[in-house]
């Protein structure tokens, strides 16, 4: 099996089920150090999605791609170079080798804003509003244009999670009260399920596969309340006794720098069909309750106020 961007936060997951699974591995490193456990079989091999000649025999002998890297963030021209025609160039390099299976990791926010409430991928139209989230969709329909497979998920916590955790942590500090009880709800994924889910969608045998698109998370949302004072609590914030309304909230964010846009997600429900993917991979993931507390003391080490700073 062939794993791009197994030096990211997910990609280390992935490795670390796949290494679990004994499966022979090759890992492409760009830019990020990838740590394995040295298993036999795992070999590294120097890759740029933005240098398509990098990519050629990358795939040659294998017998599945799982594609976690991408760019998020930094200057257009790098995400297109990475997520689009990088991927583009990645997919064509495992036509030629003849790859059974390709999976790609992507993300929900190929959707854009609005409210979501138990939505299912036939029934959304993709409407990206970053260069992120456009390439990315980009690069999903080289993916599945080769008949392969892409793997949607919403919010991921979990060790090693640098976005999630932090940038909720720093909203409880800048906020002096909940919004409006925080009961907008919200689909999640724990890092190591969603790894667990992307390697088995790799090996799953081809009648087992019913949608060319899925969406990765637990099939319940969680109430932004639970979310939230999961996340004060390992950082050691206070829950605040008051309760804001949303225009309150907006003008308090505001008078610290911020925008509507940095709120908006928390008060309306981001909830994503996730059943389909754990139905047709005969598992299930665990419950954000369950899987939050098993990183908490890697959570508390890490939300602090100097890690969550601006």
């Amino acid at each position: 099996m062939v794993i791009t961007g197994a030096g990211g936060f997910i990609g280390r997951h992935v490795v670390r089920e796949a290494e679990r699974r004994g499966l022979t591995l090759r890992l492409t490193a760009h830019r990020s150090q990838v740590r394995t456990s040295g298993a036999p079989g795992t070999t590294i091999v120097p890759a740029d999605l933005t240098d398509p000649d990098s990519l050629h025999g990358l795939c040659d002998g294998a017998d599945a791609l799982l594609h976690c890297a991408s760019q998020i963030g930094g200057p257009d021209a790098l995400c297109e170079a990475v997520n689009a025609r990088g991927t583009a160039a990645l997919v064509t390099e495992a036509r030629r080798a003849g790859v059974a299976r390709i999976v790609q990791l992507s993300t929900a926010a190929v959707y854009g804003r609005g409210t979501f409430s138990r939505a299912r991928p036939q029934d959304l139209d993709r409407a990206p509003v970053s260069a992120t989230s456009r390439t990315r969709a980009t690069g999903e329909d080289a993916v599945l244009a080769a008949g392969g497979t892409v793997v949607r998920p919403h919010l991921v916590y979990g060790e090693g999670d640098t976005r999630v955790a932090p940038s909720l942590a720093r909203l409880l500090r800048n906020l002096p009260g909940t919004v409006e009880g925080w009961r907008a709800r919200v689909s999640l994924i724990a890092a190591e399920d969603l790894a667990r889910a992307l390697v088995a969608a790799a090996l799953a045998p081809g009648d087992r596969l019913t949608a060319p698109v899925y969406h990765a998370c637990h099939p319940e949302a969680v109430p932004w309340h639970t979310v939230l004072s999961a996340v004060g609590e390992a950082a050691s914030i206070p829950w605040p006794e008051r309760d804001l309304t949303l225009d309150e909230a907006y003008e308090w964010l505001r008078a610290q720098g911020g925008s509507r846009h940095d709120l908006d997600m928390l008060v309306t429900n981001h909830w994503f069909d996730g059943d389909p993917l754990w139905h047709d991979l005969d598992c299930a993931p665990g419950a954000f309750s369950e899987r939050f507390a098993q990183h908490g003391s890697w959570y508390r080490r890490t939300l602090t106020p100097a890690a969550t700073a601006v």
